[in-house]
This record gives structure tokens, C-alpha cells and sequence, in this order.
């Protein structure tokens, strides 16, 4: 399929670019309207002014097709249109490969207690309801590095020198 090539009258078809507005506005639209609504994509181009139902299937079509070559690795992830001052972590830009990687900052014994506690009330792999209601310091890939170790110190708890402790021994909220 040709997406912006030629016509069905065989002449090129000049597509005009899709703004920043469009795009955020695509993406609520597709979140309203599931691929199983019928008439998804009438219903999609009502939300966008100026544009057909075969120019927003087209365009999921092409970020389809982007994100599986961004999947496969064959591309990198672009950064965000939303940040445009160079801090984006969703991929892309980032740090030049020679550099190292900046350290976490420690866990405080408040932060650790609260995991405990959040550990109880939600449950072990709940990881973003902990970072959300409970640690709320920390985010949930943040939380759920800091039980892993902590599940390692606990299960190697009879194996290690006791001399040396680690905020991962406090057990109890």
C-alpha cells in the first residue's frame, strides 16, 4: 500500500503533516474508540478536524509499522514532542555510549520502612500502587529493583557475615 505515493487516479497526492495537536489528539481517540468499535476510524476522524476516515487509518498504519521496527531494534525510539529540552527517558537522545551511568540515590530507613509497609498492603509484585501510595519517592521500577534485593538479602539471610548490615535487615514497618 501506498500511503502517500500516487492516487487511484495515478498522479502524486500532496498529504499535509500531521501537527502535534493532531497526533495528541489521535492517540485520545484511538484510547476511545477500541479496534472491535465499529466505524473506528470515522469515529476517530470526527475528533480531528480536516481529516478522513482513510487518512487516520493511514496514519496508524505508518506509527504501526514505526513501532514495530522501533520493537525489532531496527530503528531507535524517538524522543518526546512534549519535552523538547533534552531530558526525555523514554529513549533516543540520552547519554553518549562512553559515559557512565549516573548512580541511585540510597534508600532512606523511612523509605525502606514504607516499602515494608506497602509490601503488606498490596501485596508482592504490586510494585506501582507501592510506588504510588506508599513510597511515593520512588517510582515503581525504582521500588521493584529494591525488592528484589531486598528478597535476595532475605532468602541468603543465614549465608552472609552478620558484621556487615544492610537497610534490607529491617524486616518490620
Amino acid at each position: 500500500m501506498d500511503l502517500y505515493g500516487a492516487a487511484a487516479g495515478g498522479g502524486p497526492v500532496a498529504r499535509r503533516p500531521w501537527s502535534k495537536v493532531e497526533d495528541k489528539v489521535f492517540e485520545s481517540a484511538l484510547v476511545l474508540c477500541p479496534e472491535d468499535v465499529p466505524d473506528r476510524w470515522a469515529l476517530v476522524a470526527a475528533q480531528l478536524p480536516g481529516r478522513t476516515p482513510q487518512e487516520a487509518l493511514e496514519h496508524y498504519q505508518v506509527l504501526v509499522a514505526d513501532i514495530d521496527l522501533i520493537m525489532r531494534g531496527a530503528v531507535d525510539a524517538p524522543g518526546s514532542w512534549d519535552n523538547n529540552d533534552g531530558n526525555d527517558r523514554r529513549g533516543g537522545g540520552g547519554k553518549p555510549r562512553g559515559e557512565e551511568r549516573r548512580r541511585g540515590v540510597p534508600w532512606s530507613e523511612d523509605e525502606h520502612r514504607l516499602f515494608l509497609e506497602g509490601l503488606d498492603r498490596y501485596g508482592r509484585g504490586d510494585w506501582r500502587n507501592i510506588s504510588r501510595f506508599s513510597v511515593r519517592t520512588r517510582t515503581p521500577t525504582q521500588v521493584a529493583s529494591h525488592a528484589q534485593k531486598y528478597f535476595i538479602r532475605q532468602a541468603n539471610a543465614g549465608a552472609r557475615d552478620s558484621k556487615r548490615k544492610s537497610i534490607h535487615d529491617i524486616t518490620t514497618p
